[in-house]
């Protein structure tokens, strides 16, 4: 059996919100694997988060730049949120977005490119503002997104700053309609994303282990109330359906009126921009999001539970 440690059972807390005990218990069950541990306790009842991105922070800043058919999104990391109130380093995140904009969303290629009126590349840039500041900065992800015709917009939530924040959202429709009008339905998607946190946009689109994955604790959790096997499988694609109104993005709710369908403002939209609108693609990048900081040493009393 394996040895279930104080560090496991903190990341497990951590990551579900779960009390210490529920936590030793789950990882015993699942003979210490996290993820499996992480299902074990939701189909308990006892996981208080769904995603481990949610307790998860870093310092810095995310940010977005369109130009037109085209849109970025950047993090880039730093050691406190000191810094992340700095101009020069609110600067920095935005030229770097802009630079992703013709670049593309390969950090290494980003990385690569030449920083505007520098003299030197993207990296060596962010390298000789690390001495200048004296704290530690990374640029660690990107992302582009492209439409033939249409438009891409952008959000910015808890902005510092124009086009830089905490959470930045890209979202590329596809039409030949009205641009203006389409720049602005995109915005409001782009809100509706930042609020909603949708994992894709149809139900088609999501991973298919997801899938497998949910609806097989579900399955378990439905089990557990003793009814028969064929009122468990109504129970769980009940379940189902109200995990792709969460989810997807076509079935969630607008956050902007909190009544219609997403799927059905766009069919709305089409009348308004005069041609139809779809949603390629959407990118949402939450600072620190799957990056854990750094802390002191957990309490005795998790040692004492992992332990005994």
């Amino acid at each position: 059996m394996t040895n279930i440690s104080a560090t496991m059972v903190k990341t497990l807390r951590e990551s579900t919100g779960a009390g210490m005990m529920d936590c030793k218990a789950a990882l015993t069950e699942s003979d210490g694997d996290i993820e499996m541990a992480v299902d074990w306790l939701r189909a308990k009842g006892l996981s208080k988060a769904a995603r481990k991105a949610d307790r998860v922070a870093a310092e810095g800043l995310v940010g977005v730049a369109v130009d037109g058919r085209r849109g970025a999104v950047v993090e880039v990391n730093s050691e406190t949120d000191f810094v992340a109130r700095n101009g020069q380093f609110q600067t920095v995140v935005k030229t770097v977005a802009q630079v992703a904009v013709e670049t593309g969303g390969d950090v290494e290629a980003l990385r690569a490119a030449p920083y505007p009126g520098a003299g030197k590349s993207v990296g060596d840039f962010i390298t000789e503002l690390v001495g200048t500041v004296g704290e530690n900065m990374s640029l660690r992800r990107a992302a582009r997104l492209e439409v033939g015709a249409g438009v891409v917009s952008a959000y910015v939530h808890n902005a510092v700053s124009d086009g830089v924040g905490r959470i930045g959202v890209l979202v590329a429709l596809e039409s030949t309609g009205d641009a203006e009008k389409l720049t602005a339905l995109g915005r409001q998607l782009a809100m509706h994303i930042a609020a909603a946190a949708p994992l894709a946009v149809s139900a088609e689109d999501l991973e298919p282990e997801t899938l497998k994955r949910e609806r097989a604790i579900f399955a378990e959790q439905a089990r557990e109330s003793g009814k028969p096997d064929n009122i468990v499988e109504k129970m769980v694609e009940g379940r189902m359906r109200k995990y792709y109104e969460e989810v997807v993005l076509l079935s969630q709710t607008f956050v902007i009126d909190s009544e219609t369908k997403v799927a059905q403002v766009l069919e709305a939209a089409a009348k308004d921009v005069g041609a139809p609108v779809t949603v390629a693609a959407f990118e949402r990048f939450v600072l620190g999001e799957g990056i854990e900081r750094q802390e002191s040493d957990f309490a005795a009393e998790v040692a004492a539970a992992a332990g005994g």
